[in-house]
Formats: C-alpha cells, sequence, structure tokens
C-alpha cells in the first residue's frame, strides 16, 4: 500500500506467509482482495504481481470522481454540521502535519477521509458506495501523485482548505467547481508523471 514495490514484481505466498507467520490462505485471501482494488494482477500459473500504472485506468477512474463527486458535494455541503467541520479542520491539520513529515501511506488516508466527510450528508447511498469505492481505488494514486513534487503536495493542501472554506461561507457552486478542478489536477499531474517515466525507459 505504500508504493516500496515496484511493478511487476512477484508476490510469493509461500514466501509472504514466512514472513509474516501466518498460513497460506490469509495471504492468498489478501491477494484476492487486492487484486479486486486493482494493486495486484492474478496470473494464471504464474502468481500475484504488483499491477502497472494504466494512464487509461488513472483517466478513468478520475474522470467518474469528477463526475460524482461534485453531485455529492452540492447535496452534502448544504448540510454540514458544525461536527462535521471539526472533523474536517482536524483532518486538515493533521494532513499538513503529515506532509510535511513525509508519511505518504497517511496522505492517502486522510485524503480520502477528508472526501468522504465533505460528501457524507448527500443523503445518495448509491452514489456514495460508488465514490467509496473509487476512491479506495485511486488511493495509491492518490499518493503518487502528492509525492511527485512540493509544488503538488502544496496545490492539494491549499484545494483541501478552499473547498472546506468555500463549504463553510455557503459557497456551494464554488466548492463543486473546485472539486471538479482538483480532481482534475491529480489526475493531469499522473498522466503527465507516467508519460515521462515511459519516454526515458
Amino acid at each position: 500500500m505504500s508504493g516500496e514495490l515496484p511493478e511487476g514484481f512477484s508476490l510469493r505466498q509461500d514466501a509472504l506467509a514466512t514472513e509474516f507467520g501466518i498460513s497460506r490462505i490469509p495471504v492468498r485471501e489478501a491477494l484476492v482482495q487486492l487484486e479486486g482494488e486493482g494493486l495486484v494482477t492474478i496470473v494464471p500459473h504464474k502468481g500475484a504481481v504488483v499491477s502497472g500504472l494504466s494512464i487509461d485506468e488513472i483517466s478513468e477512474l478520475f474522470m467518474l470522481r469528477s463526475l460524482l463527486e461534485p453531485l455529492l458535494l452540492k447535496k452534502s455541503a448544504p448540510r454540514l454540521t458544525a461536527e462535521d467541520y471539526a472533523q474536517l479542520d482536524a483532518i486538515l491539520a493533521e494532513y499538513k502535519v503529515e506532509l510535511h513529515a513525509q508519511h505518504t501511506t497517511r496522505w492517502g488516508e486522510l485524503n480520502t477521509r477528508l472526501h468522504e466527510v465533505l460528501l457524507s450528508r448527500a443523503q445518495q447511498p448509491r452514489t456514495a458506495a460508488i465514490v467509496a469505492t473509487l476512491l479506495q481505488q485511486t488511493d495509491r494514486y492518490t499518493r503518487m501523485q502528492l509525492s511527485l513534487s512540493a509544488d503538488s503536495i502544496k496545490q492539494a493542501q491549499q484545494e483541501h482548505e478552499q473547498l472546506v472554506g468555500l463549504c463553510r461561507t455557503g459557497d456551494v457552486r464554488g466548492a463543486a467547481a473546485l472539486l471538479k478542478r482538483h480532481i482534475e489536477h491529480a489526475c493531469k499531474d499522473l498522466e503527465q508523471f507516467i508519460l515521462s517515466r515511459r519516454r526515458s525507459s
């Protein structure tokens, strides 16, 4: 989950079971779950390998997020409570600390939590369930996007703070427009990174 293993890296069940001191059954179950999240690919007669980064997948996942999340935010923002804003402020404060500490795994968790709280009052359970899955599937991409440069970190942090501020002041339309741009920025950064890596390899 931290992005330490390169794409194509073989994940041998017996080695993982030995490393964690468990039987192969929970390892197999975990690998199946990771495949469902797009993090590994299970190849017949070969086993599990770390999934590669796909521009097509990134484009599709982030496009869906950019369409659905602003719709949910428009419904959720007017209903956010003082308790919700206290949670959002706490997430933003911790996010700033973790960004400076370079704790990439925590970045993804806090990013997902911030989006979840912002969208939590939409009262659209089916759409919210789809978005929750999309957030899970884009988590590793989000962490990678944030780790690309100091500018990416600063931009993401500023956009999160602006999002919360716009919701707090009742500018729902502005918040939804910013959320769409925020998701599109992340997608563009990732696409450019993958293309540049392919050109250099």
